[in-house]
């Protein structure tokens, strides 16, 4: 704008000293939009009360490298010469493509050195425009609160903003050292928090234009099946409706078929909706959950697979072992939904061949291209506007419900056009966290410990599924790491060490769900290692300090875990603690769960929760967050599953799907450590210990292991 100055992607200052801080992730609650900008402020030597943040347009600028270290299939702790350089690789193609998304708990780590320079460039650029104002050395000039000081004058950077953004910032760069840090490290309040107590128009759901009408959709509930036929008489004669789409796309398209309203009010919109008289083709999975895990079983047996972890020689371990020296177990967890509180939905404009989209989405690069590409316009000629999210967890990098706005938009005559899902169609055409079997066999010494490990983990390959949504024509081949994440990659030292993944055929859409295979895999890895304990009478706590010897920073989270627990202590009749550790997303978390038994149920009265993260930002929002993947986790093993019959997920709202309560929360401690030589992630890592912490303390105090997700299979819990 007139008067705007803008230094770089994530800075913009202006004449009458008004400074904005672009943040190019989605907030979610996790917290992005403060400590991100608090990151350029740093170095910029602003006040988070001095600044605006702006999420900012979709641009290949805004590139998530961080979050494809992840996906390489290396172990966080493997620093060698062939994982970094693969790593290397992955990144500079990364780069080339300019993907901008949210996820992977990536969001700091991909920040934690691009935006202190941006704020450090700016920073010096502003003293080189002031060197030349002043006539002074740069070298003697000092900045504080938004001014550049050069002894008793002070220029604010507004007016020193129109020169310097028009220089070059000098070449080399220092970032203020930790010790000077005057935001970062502690805890501060939230840049949106003013806007979501007030209730502030800051959602996808809050988007009201001018002239806008709205549209909800109706797609095939055989998940990618297609439309028959439909007829839509009675809807077209109902108050309020405008207008009843065939939203059914190409052949290629695996979202299958299915209809939309446009009218003059959401509700009419849902109403017609549903008064659409529709006939629907089958999908081509199995119809129901048994015949699914039937599918699952088989690959886990007789599935051809890549070993993502191959240490020593299993074979070899295996073959002269007594039976008394074998521990053997099979875990499954089933399909589970996202339930964002704010259920999906996009506002779409398309007019005189230009597109706007608004909505809360993870990969506005991505939406950008797939909207472009649905009105059959430039890339160039179409914005993503991205709002906050009520709730994302990997759910809002679907191109599904932008996509469908789109094609509602192109029958809207040149209005806006809301798309609001209701709650049914939201947990019916999901993209579902996979089900997976884990198969898993260890031999034990005579000292009591494993010598060798053997994994098999069979689930559907998000990678193949996302793929097959947003680029169908490309074929993936090779191992998907997601789907052994948190089995293969874990800081244990056992001898024979081999897991493998199996992927499983089934069109069923599977994506990203809260640390994504993380999630099941923890479960799986660490309820066996629990296994292994109990065969041998030794003490959980003390066989992972004892398999992870050779990894410092987990031994420093497993003691304080012990020392935060009171771990050993004596407990009440009928209580019981579990223990499980994770690595995920480079942090590495330990967690202990206490439950008690009632006439009312099984009861979660305490969870102690120790991550070292590396670098702690904002402990505040860390424990936060914390919290949240905590409570994330036990919602899930406590009784969330989607089933199937007649080819349909049967669970449609929160009376089926629910997730954990108020009064049935625990009291959750958390300590926060900074050993880790590389910064890790936060907003996932509370997830995956949380559920095998919760399934080995009901193991401890009733005798019962269970093996199979939810844990209300077999046990029940407080109301």
């Amino acid at each position: 704008a007139e008067g705007e100055a803008t230094f770089n992607p994530y800075v913009k200052i202006t004449s009458d000293n008004k400074v904005t801080i672009i943040v190019p992730r989605a907030e979610m609650g996790q917290g992005v939009s403060t400590t991100l900008a608090a990151l350029v402020a740093e170095e910029l030597d602003v006040g988070l009360d001095q600044i605006d943040v702006e999420h900012g347009p979709a641009s290949p600028a805004y590139y998530n490298q961080k979050m494809v270290d992840d996906f390489v299939p290396f172990a966080h702790f493997d620093q060698g010469a062939l994982a970094s350089g693969v790593r290397t690789t992955m990144g500079v193609a990364v780069k080339s493509l300019g993907v901008q998304a949210t996820g992977g708990s990536s969001s700091t780590r991909d920040a934690y050195l691009k935006m202190r320079q941006a704020g450090c460039a700016a920073r010096e650029t502003l003293k080189l425009a002031a060197s030349e104002k002043l006539g002074v050395e740069v070298a003697t000039l000092q900045t504080a609160n938004g001014f550049v000081i050069s002894g008793s004058t002070k220029i604010a950077y507004g007016a020193l903003a129109l020169k310097a953004a028009n220089m070059a910032p000098p070449s080399e760069l220092t970032l203020r050292p930790q010790s000077e840090w005057k935001l970062l490290g502690r805890p501060r309040n939230r840049s949106d928090m003013q806007a979501k107590v007030t209730g502030a128009p800051i959602f996808g759901m809050d988007i009201d234009l001018p002239d806008m009408v709205y549209g909800t959709i109706r797609m095939n509930p055989h998940l990618g099946g297609r439309m028959i036929s439909f007829d839509a008489s009675r809807a077209e004669k109902m108050p309020g409706v405008i207008k009843i789409v065939d939203m059914s796309g190409p052949e290629s398209e695996a979202f299958g078929g299915g209809i939309g309203v446009i009218a003059t009010n959401t509700w009419a919109a849902f109403k017609a909706a549903e008064a659409v008289d529709i006939k629907w083709a089958k999908a081509d999975y199995p119809d129901t959950t048994d015949k699914i895990f039937k599918v699952i079983e088989q690959a886990a047996i007789e599935g051809d697979g890549y070993n993502l972890r191959n240490d020593g020689d299993v074979d070899t371990a295996f073959a002269d072992a007594s039976r008394d020296s074998i521990v053997q177990a099979e875990y499954r967890v089933p399909y589970l939904a996202h339930t964002c509180m704010e259920p999906m939905n996009a506002t779409a404009w398309l007019k005189d061949g230009r597109l706007q989209i608004w909505a809360g989405v993870q990969v506005p690069t991505i939406i950008r291209e797939d909207c472009a590409n649905e009105a059959g316009i430039k890339q160039a000629d179409t914005q993503v506007h991205t709002t906050f999210l009520g709730g994302g967890f990997g759910r809002r990098s679907e191109v599904d419900f932008c996509r469908y706005a789109t094609r509602l938009a192109k029958h809207a005559e040149s209005k806006p056009v809301k798309v609001v899902w209701t709650r049914e169609e939201d947990i019916t055409h999901d993209t579902y966290r996979p089900a997976a079997i884990g198969q898993f066999k260890a031999r034990i010494n005579d000292d009591g410990l494993p010598v060798a490990l053997d994994a098999r983990i069979a689930s559907q390959s998000i990678t193949k599924s996302l793929l097959s949504r947003l680029y169908p024509s490309l074929f993936f081949a090779g191992p998907d790491k997601l789907i052994v994440e948190g089995g293969f990659d874990q800081p244990y030292t056992i001898a024979s060490y081999r897991v493998r993944e199996v992927q499983v055929d089934l069109s069923i859409p599977a994506g990203f769900w809260r640390s994504v295979g993380h999630s099941y895999n923890a479960f799986f890895h660490e309820s066996f290692i629990d296994e292994i304990a109990a065969k041998t009478s030794a003490d959980p706590l003390e066989m992972r300090l004892k398999l992870m010897k050779d990894h410092p920073t987990a031994i420093s989270v497993l003691k304080k875990l012990a020392k935060l627990s009171d771990w050993g202590s004596p407990l009440p009749e009928g209580n019981g603690k579990g223990i499980a550790f994770t690595l995920s997303y480079g942090s590495w978390v330990g967690e202990v769960v206490e439950i008690s038994q009632s006439d009312d149920g099984v009861k979660i009265e305490n969870v102690w929760c120790v991550a070292d993260i590396g670098t702690a930002l904002d402990p505040g929002i860390i424990r936060a967050q914390l919290e949240s993947g905590i409570i994330f986790g036990l919602s899930s093993a406590m009784g969330q599953e989607i089933t199937f019959a007649d080819g349909m997920v049967e669970q449609e709202n929160f009376d089926t799907y629910d997730a954990m309560r108020m009064n049935q929360s625990p009291k959750i401690h958390t300590a926060i450590l900074e050993n880790a030589s590389h910064p890790g992630g936060v907003g996932e890592i509370g997830t995956p210990p949380s559920i095998p912490a919760l399934a080995n303390a009901i193991f401890a105090a009733t005798g019962k292991r269970i093996k199979t997700m939810p844990l209300s299979k077999e046990v029940e819990f407080m109301s």
